[in-house]
């Protein structure tokens, strides 16, 4: 049986971070995905889902996003059954992420991330000869 997803949303909260018995870091969040689909009224429905991810993954996810962050996520989805305390029985389906990807720069600011400015110009040109090029002759190759 295949059981993968692949998803793209904004989280619906900022991550928490808790640790398993064992000390492994487990991130809890939640994204937010738009559906292909149109509702009735013409307007575009929202699905949310609940995500997990363990290990080194998840103190990253923890320390480079926020509610309102574009990430995506791969992973495969996981039915939990539980009692509720008014005896009644539910459930709940998540996805345990394999990868996040933080798909946007950390500060809202799309040219900077982490402190680096990123400068959008195009590299300049020598006397109107293109950089990307180069004159080498067939022998000077080293294959």
């Amino acid at each position: 049986m295949i059981n993968q997803v692949v998803l793209v949303g904004r989280l619906t909260r900022d991550p928490e971070l808790r640790k398993t018995n064992s000390g492994m870091a487990v991130a809890s969040f939640s994204i937010a995905i738009d559906n292909r689909t149109k509702n009735p009224d013409g307007t575009r429905g929202t699905t949310f889902l609940n995500c997990s991810v363990f290990g080194a993954q998840a103190e990253n996810v923890v320390k480079f996003t926020r509610k309102g962050s574009l990430v995506g996520v791969e992973g495969s989805l996981n039915q939990r059954n539980f009692t509720r305390s008014d005896g009644s029985k539910g459930s709940v389906i998540e996805v345990i992420a394999d990868r996040v990807a933080f798909l946007e720069p950390k500060s809202s600011d799309k040219n900077v991330a982490d402190g680096v400015t990123f400068d959008d110009t195009p590299a300049p040109q020598e006397n109107g000869k293109n950089l990307d090029s180069l004159d080498l002759p067939d022998d000077d190759l080293p294959f």
